[in-house]
C-alpha cells in the first residue's frame, strides 16, 4: 500500500522519488498556496525549509494545519542545521518530526515512523471514542436502574391511585417523557396526565388500545399495555434506535411495578371492606342479641310465673283429691323436679348467650380500632364458638 504524501518546496523531487521508492505516491507543489488545488487526502506532508527558510516553512505549516482536511496529516521539516531553537519552534507550530539536511539518508524511516505512529494514534482515538461511548451507555444504564429500582422501592409507601400515578410520572420525567396514563382497579379506572387531570382524549385511547398488545406504535407515540397499566408515550425518540429499545425496556419494568400495585391496592382496599363488613354484622348481631335477651328474659319470667301458679294450685288443691301422704309426697316431688328441672335450663341460655354476647363484643371491640393487633385475632379464633 502506498501512502499519499505531499511535498512543498522540495526540488530534488527526483532524488526523493528513489529514496522513498513504492511506499510513498508523491506529489510536488511549489509553496503551500497551491494546496487548494490538490483534492487528495494526504497522509504525510514534508515541508522542505531548506529551500522556504524556516520562517515560511512554520508559517506553511501553520496554514495547512487550518484546513480540517489536514488536521489528521503528518507534517515534517526539512531543516538546514539541527538547531534548538528552529526545533522548538517547529514543535510549537505542529510538526511531527524534524530532519536535518545531513540526516536524510533515514527520511523513509523517519517517515514509516510518523505515519505508523498516526495510524497508532488514530485507532487509539477511535477506542477511546468506543471507550467513552460505552461508558456512556453503562452510566446511563445504571441511572436508569438506579431510577426503576428507587420506584419500586417508593411505590410500596403508595396509599392509592392518585399517589401512586404521580410516583411514576416522576420516574418517567427522568427518561424526558411526556406520557398519560391509565390504571384500572377493581373499584375504579385512574386517568391522569403529569399534573394530576385527566384529557378526554387519551383517555378513551388508552381505553380503546388497553387489548391490543404490549406496544402500540404510530409516528413518535407509542402506547404501552401491561395487565391494569396502559401508558402513552408522546415523544419516543425514534431517530435513536438505541434509546427507543431502552426506554421501552426500562418503562416497562415500571408498568409492571405500577401494576403489582395497583393489584395491592384492590386487596387492601377488598380487605377494608371484609373488615367494615364484619364489623356491621358484629354491630347488628349484638343489637339482636341484646333484642333476644330481653325477650328471653321476659319469656322466662313468664314460664317461672306459670311454674310456681302451677306449684301453687297444686299444692292447694291435693288436700281435696283424697291422696294418701305417699302420693302427696310423690305428686310434691315430682313438681319440685319440674321447677329444678326448669331453672337449671334457664341458666344453662343464660349462660350461652352471654358467652356470645362477650365474644361479639370482644369482635366489635377489635375492629374499632385503627389496626387490628395479631394476638387478638388470634385469641377471637380461639374463642369463637364451635359446633358440639
Amino acid at each position: 500500500m502506498a501512502y499519499p504524501a505531499l511535498l512543498v518546496g522540495v526540488t530534488d523531487c527526483q532524488n526523493l522519488d528513489q529514496q522513498l521508492g513504492s511506499a510513498y505516491e508523491l506529489t510536488h507543489i511549489a509553496t503551500i498556496d497551491n494546496i487548494h488545488e490538490k483534492t487528495m487526502d494526504f497522509s504525510v506532508v514534508v515541508i522542505n525549509a531548506v529551500s522556504l527558510g524556516m520562517g515560511q516553512a512554520i508559517q506553511s505549516c501553520e496554514l495547512l494545519k487550518q484546513h480540517a482536511k489536514y488536521q489528521d496529516s503528518s507534517v515534517i521539516v526539512l531543516a538546514s542545521r539541527d538547531e534548538l531553537a528552529d526545533r522548538m519552534d517547529a514543535l510549537a507550530a505542529g510538526f511531527d518530526d524534524f530532519i536535518c539536511h545531513d540526516s536524510m539518508w533515514e527520511l523513509k524511516a523517519r517517515l514509516d515512523r510518523v505515519v505508523f505512529n498516526k495510524l497508532a494514534n488514530v485507532q487509539l482515538k477511535t477506542q477511546l471514542q468506543q471507550a467513552n461511548e460505552m461508558a456512556f451507555i453503562a452510566m446511563s444504564d445504571t441511572s436508569d436502574l438506579g431510577v426503576n429500582v428507587q420506584f419500586l422501592l417508593d411505590c410500596n409507601t403508595c396509599n392509592n391511585l392518585d399517589e401512586l400515578g404521580m410516583r411514576l410520572f416522576q420516574a418517567l420525567q427522568s427518561y424526558g417523557l411526556n406520557c398519560s396514563l391509565q390504571m384500572r382497579s377493581t373499584h375504579g379506572v385512574k386517568n391522569m396526565e403529569a399534573n394530576g387531570m385527566a384529557k378526554a382524549m387519551e383517555s378513551v385511547l388508552l381505553e380503546q388500545c388497553k387489548n391490543q398488545g404490549r406496544y402500540v406504535d404510530f409516528g413518535h407515540r407509542s402506547i404501552m399495555n401491561y395487565e391494569s397499566v396502559s401508558l402513552l408515550v408522546k415523544n419516543m425518540p425514534i431517530h435513536d434506535e438505541k434509546k427507543y429499545g431502552a426506554i421501552k425496556d426500562n418503562v416497562f419494568s415500571l408498568l409492571q411495578g405500577t401494576h403489582a400495585r395497583v393489584v395491592a391496592l384492590d386487596n387492601q382496599k377488598n380487605l377494608e371492606l371484609e373488615g367494615a363488613l364484619v364489623k356491621q354484622m358484629t354491630q347488628k348481631m349484638n343489637q339482636l342479641m341484646k333484642h333476644v335477651d330481653d325477650s328471653y328474659q321476659e319469656v322466662m319470667r313468664q314460664i317461672v310465673d306459670v311454674v310456681e301458679t302451677m306449684a301453687e294450685g297444686m299444692d292447694n288443691s291435693v288436700h281435696f283429691l283424697g291422696l294418701d301422704e305417699s302420693q302427696e309426697m310423690a305428686i310434691q316431688k315430682i313438681m319440685e323436679t319440674g321447677i329444678l328441672d326448669t331453672n337449671k335450663i334457664f341458666n344453662s341460655g343464660m349462660t350461652l348467650d352471654r358467652e356470645l354476647k362477650d365474644f361479639l363484643t370482644l369482635v366489635e371491640e377489635s375492629f374499632n380500632q385503627k389496626q387490628i393487633d395479631a394476638s387478638l385475632l388470634n385469641k377471637l379464633v380461639e374463642r369463637m364458638p364451635t359446633e358440639h
